[in-house]
């Protein structure tokens, strides 16, 4: 049976009371500019696999007391350098700048530019989340304050005066920065937390993947199609329910912060495991549930979790379709079915058993 995008969007909509519970909320675009309800939560992870869970205030009171008496002045206090004072401003080597508090990747070289203020300057940060923008008329003018969103360290300002192609300058003083040249060993607390892949197949992947965004330790979810026999196969043809592909996402996480029996659980609580080939009105192959291992570990957690839920009270009488798979080759959706909710509004609220 086919579908099209928009009739496919309407039986979504229709099986949500059966499948998630979800909400209406505010449209976000790609550069997150305004967030559904779903995600003004702080992430603990940025999208590159940085922790960026707050650091305890004992552990920053430790660091500050190693820092000299203007990196503290400005990161602590919301003190400004005096103009050119930072060996950074003329730097011109290549690699990565991070807090001097905790550590956190906040600018690349590549991206530094002379704005002539004195001041290291940037045209955009490191990545988004690893700043925080927050408003400042502490000077008699309305300013965007710059924060390490690891520590909350003071750093510099932003503003719209900066060269192509963003627009932007970031104003960043140099004493709340670290620069780490390019092949020197970054250490731990600049590095990226280790990451791990798990694909979930529980019906239209646009909820799936809302679902899985939502949960604290996860990177990212991506939409698209695996178990099927066609290579590189399009949206219209697993449409077809010849292809053999279930829609499923691809989740990023970090073990040391969601370890894969609690992604299971979430998989569980948001997802009707027993009935075949259909979630709610959807129905095809194409909305079976199942599980692709990318791991042995991975698949004896996932056989182990179903046989503990076919003996509890809530499964019983019941039969668990749920298939445990091994790794095949996943293909990504087409782009408009990524984030699709995050980018047209709505949300859809994660389920707890």
């Amino acid at each position: 049976m086919e579908f099209t995008p928009i009739a496919v969007a309407a039986l979504f909509v229709a099986a949500l009371p059966a499948i998630l519970a979800c909400s209406s909320g505010q449209a976000q675009n790609p550069e997150g500019k305004a967030m559904t309800s779903a995600s003004k939560t702080t992430p603990q992870l940025s999208k590159s696999g940085y922790d960026l869970r707050p650091l305890p205030k004992e552990r920053i009171a430790e660091i500050v007391k190693t820092l000299p008496p203007i990196a503290v002045e400005v990161t602590q206090h919301a003190g400004t350098e005096p103009r050119n004072s930072s060996p950074y401003v003329n730097n011109h080597e290549k690699g990565v700048y991070v807090s001097v508090v905790s550590g956190l990747p906040l600018f690349r070289s590549e991206d530094k530019f002379e704005s002539g203020t004195g001041w290291p300057s940037f045209i955009r940060s490191f990545e988004p989340t690893h700043v925080i923008e927050r408003h400042d008329s502490s000077a008699g003018m309305e300013r965007v304050e710059l924060l390490d969103a690891r520590s909350g360290a003071h750093l510099g300002h932003v503003f719209d005066d900066g060269p192509k192609p963003t627009g932007m300058r970031y104003c960043i003083n140099g004493a709340a920065l670290k620069f780490i040249p390019d092949g020197t060993p970054l250490p731990v607390e600049s590095q990226p937390v280790k990451l791990e892949k798990a694909y979930f197949a529980g019906g239209c992947f646009w909820g799936v993947e809302d679902v899985f965004e939502q949960i604290p330790g996860v990177v990212d979810a991506v939409s698209g199609y695996m178990g099927g026999k066609t290579e590189k196969p399009t949206y219209k043809q697993v449409c077809t329910d010849t292809t053999g592909h279930a829609e499923t996402v691809e989740v990023t996480f970090a073990p040391s912060i969601v370890g894969y029996d609690d992604l299971l659980k979430v998989f569980f609580d948001n997802h009707d495991a027993t009935t075949m080939n259909r979630q709610g009105p959807d129905y095809g192959t194409q909305y079976r549930s199942a599980i692709f291992a990318s791991t042995p570990e991975q698949k004896k957690l996932a056989e182990a979790y179903i046989q503990k839920l076919a003996a509890s009270e809530e499964y019983k009488g019941k039969r668990i379709v749920t298939s445990v798979e091994g790794l095949v080759p996943f293909w990504r959706a087409e782009d408009y079915h990524q984030d699709y909710h995050r980018i047209h509004g709505g949300s859809c609220k994660v389920k707890k058993s």
